[in-house]
């Protein structure tokens, strides 16, 4: 048996002895998928109503997604019958409401999106780059969103048993070469579960039915879906009401984390609330093992459970059978970690790398080639955004060619500076965020200043500073400069020394040439 008190009381200390893991896991999953869309809304949050199109934030959609459902609305009622049914105020009770459980990245609203463009405007070109959002959004959800999710729920698990468990466990579906199956069992979740949302009732009882599934396939990702749903719903068997009475005591925290604009759910209440639930699993499957229920091998992690020691880990390596998997040609073992090379899903070969050495030194030329990478990623990946989105590219940037120097200078300050921190990845992280926020807010002042021009305006956004830079933009551009830092600077720069020192030579001068004349040209244009 399990008691809520218990739970809670397990869940606060693994707070108390992981705290900076967990709240970094929760944030990050609340940025990357759907999930404690509280937690983010206010990031983002729109004060005033802009017209279609006219947002010039990076990342974020040309509307709400109360507005996406206003419009929707309108399209099909008289404007008088709307106005009685949400009232005329820009920012509304029920509008505020649909924002602040509802994420940006929803696949819902974005089919609503294109329904909206197809019906009040013209069908172009750009109804091809909308239909694309459409599709990307929907592989976004399926191989993104819910993968991350089972990730960080093997986060959890392994986090009771292991304290130094990396943050990077919430992506070992990828490192595993394991997503297509588990993204299906997802899939068919969710699915099964919008079903039973129509019947209400059903809904609600098939929500705490289908719960455990995403920790089932944490723990077996190979399961087969027959096999997932049927434990989840053993494992759910007599205790769905004492589930939701679980449920039922974090309204406090929820309420308490409204009134601080999302503040205590990213400090605390998400990996209390996830925590508790990981807790409760590891309970329920302990129990279910011991008492060889039907479908029991199926949780076939023992070392979830059992920490090997230090002898039993030798053995078992001395024993390993190389063609099981690669680990026990680069894996050494780490204390208090889960011993990866024993899980019951290896990846192939050639999936396994030797680490990146994020903190090694660049030379001169390394650092001049990946500030023009990074300034071209950054415009290929903002135009991207916009075409998606609005079907339009962006008219924001300054220069006319792929280049947003400000990515690039943030990349050289990141590799010159925040390089030396990058053993403590919140530091980091905190580190990216004020760089960019002095950078954005000083770039768009002196263009005010100097030229008289407005780059961006951030002025509808909920905690702007003067309209130069905004919450949301530099909590994406810290995560963005934290997958720089441990991921694409190296792995760029890995990519370049393969070249021959004439071709690096001739090919950062290239770029640089081309870089100076395409901004000459931006300020004869401007001037």
């Amino acid at each position: 048996m399990w008691t809520r008190k218990a739970l809670k009381k397990k869940s606060r200390t693994a707070i108390k002895k992981n705290y900076f893991k967990l709240i970094s896991v929760c944030f990050l999953i609340a940025v990357l998928t759907t999930a404690y869309p509280v937690s983010t809304t206010f990031f983002g949050y729109q004060t005033s109503v802009p017209e279609k199109g006219a947002t010039d934030a990076p990342f974020a959609p040309d509307i709400s997604n109360s507005q996406v459902a206003e419009e929707m609305v309108s399209n099909f009622l008289d404007d008088t019958i709307l106005d009685r049914l949400i009232g005329s105020s820009p920012v509304d009770p029920g509008s505020f409401l649909i924002d602040l459980y509802t994420s940006g990245t929803s696949f819902f609203f974005s089919v609503l999106r294109t329904i909206n463009t197809f019906v009040t405007e013209d069908i172009g070109f750009s109804a091809v780059f909308l239909l694309s959002g459409v599709v990307l959004s929907f592989l976004y959800l399926i191989f993104v969103n819910n993968i991350l999710q089972v990730g960080e729920k093997r986060f959890f698990l392994e986090l009771h048993n292991y304290r130094n468990t990396p943050l990077s466990k919430i992506f070992f579906l990828y490192q595993l070469r394991c997503f297509i199956h588990p993204a299906w069992v997802m899939f068919c979740r969710s699915f099964f579960q919008f079903l039973w949302n129509l019947t209400v009732i059903g809904g609600f009882i098939k929500h705490y039915e289908y719960s455990l599934i995403p920790y089932i396939l944490a723990e077996n990702p190979k399961i087969r879906r027959k096999d997932a749903f049927f434990l989840s719903r053993q494992l759910t068997q007599h205790n769905k009401w004492k589930m939701f009475l679980l449920d039922l005591s974090f309204t406090g925290w929820e309420i308490l984390s409204l009134c601080t604009l999302g503040a205590a759910d990213l400090l605390f209440v998400n990996p209390y609330m996830t925590g508790c639930r990981a807790q409760l699993y590891l309970t329920l499957r302990r129990n279910y093992v011991l008492s060889r229920s039907p479908g029991f091998e199926n949780l076939s992690d023992s070392y979830l459970e059992h920490v090997p020691t230090e002898d039993e880990l030798l053995i078992s390596k001395a024993l390993y059978d190389d063609s099981r998997g690669p680990y026990s040609r680069i894996t050494q073992f780490e204390p208090e970690q889960y011993p990866m090379f024993l899980f019951s899903v290896q990846p192939p070969s050639r999936a396994v790398h030797s680490p990146l050495k994020a903190g090694r030194k660049y030379s001169f030329l390394s650092y001049v080639f990946l500030f023009h990478a990074f300034s071209i990623f950054g415009w290929v990946l903002e135009a991207l955004t916009s075409l998606l989105q609005s079907g339009t590219l962006p008219d924001t940037n300054f220069m006319s060619g792929p280049w947003l120097p400000l990515y690039g200078v943030c990349a050289v300050l990141l590799l010159a500076v925040i390089r030396h921190f990058l053993d403590k990845p919140v530091l980091v992280f905190l580190m990216n965020f004020c760089l960019y926020t002095v950078g954005e807010y000083t770039m768009n002042w002196l263009f005010e200043l100097g030229l008289g021009l407005h780059l961006r305006n951030y002025s509808e956004y909920f905690l702007n500073l003067g309209g130069r830079v905004y919450l949301g933009g530099s909590v994406s551009f810290a995560l963005l400069g934290c997958a720089f830092l441990y991921y694409f600077a190296p792995r760029w720069n890995e990519w370049f020394l393969k070249l021959t020192h004439t071709k690096r030579v001739l090919l950062t001068t290239l770029l640089t040439l081309l870089f100076a004349a395409d901004l000459a040209v931006s300020l004869w244009l401007r001037l």
